[in-house]
């Protein structure tokens, strides 16, 4: 049910007040005989307006406190206790027993068909002086320090105030077959636990704030991804090295020109030429190092010009060449233009 169909004296730090009775048209027979055991004056018990005037008066007298369960809970914190071989000593010293007791505030037995359970002060502040002196040291003590933690530990304290006051125990109207005499009572059919478990719900511990989440660092690229394929060669040809193909010199450059006296030879003259440029040099040869020495170097070792190792072929240049067109072709090697009688075919010889 809802707190707002509650009465006020349900409220939090609300005063004792006469307790609210709601039966229905028609009287359980149980309700009938426990008010008659009870009540020490016979009082008639014929209407439903009766049971409700004399239920009414003996769940708002003084005396009609309800004992809901008992509490036994430390006298100290955890560090002031008393260590003793005999277990029954420690909990003779340092346990105390704290009865949880309450009043009716509320009876329904129309719709809900319930009974409402209010704590007395003296139960309210034996709880908070326990969650005030003992509860929150141990649970301070076993958390870490933080800068804000004894805000937070006065927070918690407030909060337990507050709930404290506002505990309000529901349970079903046949409760009320555990009503003694000046409507005094204790609650049956295994009840108590249910109330000693919502008191221990109300003991919060303090808990440390999360940690704060870690930021992944991500590793910055060296490179854009679109040049690792200009700098790392495929795979099938980093498997296999390259073979660089060994062409004869005399295949590359005849070592004689051979005249031609038409046009249509001079695709043949640069053939050769673009065979030369196709070849492909050797691999260099490893870089020149002095070896190693301890003694004192002197300037020729550093200003001294570098020994040749290797020879680099000597390739035509384009240049070089000198195209005629539909004439005798140009020559080269050990050919001159002074010599060009000797190789001059005489005049109607026959080709």
């Amino acid at each position: 049910m809802p707190m707002l169909l509650l009465p006020a004296s349900a409220q939090a730090f609300a005063p004792r007040s006469q307790c609210n009775v709601v039966l229905n048209s028609k009287v359980e027979p149980w309700l009938t005989a426990t008010l008659k055991r009870i009540n020490r004056i016979k009082r008639p018990l014929n209407s439903v307006p009766q049971h409700t005037r004399c239920l009414t008066e003996t769940l708002s007298s003084p005396n009609a406190i309800w004992t809901l369960c008992s509490l036994m809970l430390p006298k100290a914190p955890d560090a002031e206790l008393r260590k003793d071989e005999n277990p029954l000593i420690e909990a003779l010293f340092n346990y105390q027993l704290i009865h949880v007791e309450a009043y009716c505030v509320h009876v329904d037995m129309v719709s809900q068909s319930e009974v409402v359970f209010k704590l007395t002060s003296d139960t309210i502040e034996s709880l908070i002086e326990y969650h005030k002196d003992i509860f929150s040291v141990d649970t301070a003590a076993n958390t870490w320090d933080w800068p804000e933690k004894e805000v937070q530990l006065k927070k918690l304290q407030e909060e337990f105030v507050q709930a404290a006051n506002k505990f309000v125990f529901r349970t079903h109207v046949s409760a009320l077959e555990g009503l003694e005499e000046d409507g005094a009572g204790e609650l049956l059919a295994g009840k108590s636990e249910e109330v000693r478990g919502a008191i221990m719900g109300l003991l919060v511990p303090l808990l440390p704030p999360p940690p704060r989440p870690v930021e992944p660092v991500r590793p910055t690229p060296l490179l854009p991804s679109s040049t690792y394929a200009d700098f790392w060669p495929s795979q099938h040809t980093s498997s296999q090295p390259q073979q660089i193909q060994q062409v004869d010199s005399w295949r590359v450059l005849p070592s004689t020109p051979s005249p031609v006296s038409s046009c249509d030879s001079q695709p043949s003259l640069w053939s050769g030429v673009t065979a030369a440029s196709d070849f492909q040099l050797p691999s260099p040869a490893p870089s020149y190092s002095q070896p190693y020495t301890t003694a004192a170097f002197s300037d020729a070792q550093y200003y001294s010009a570098p020994t040749i190792t290797a020879s680099i072929p000597a390739l035509p240049l384009p240049s070089m060449l000198t195209q005629q067109q539909c004439s005798t072709a140009t020559g080269y090697g050990n050919f001159s233009w002074d010599r060009y009688n000797e190789y001059a075919i005489p005049y109607g010889t026959a080709m």
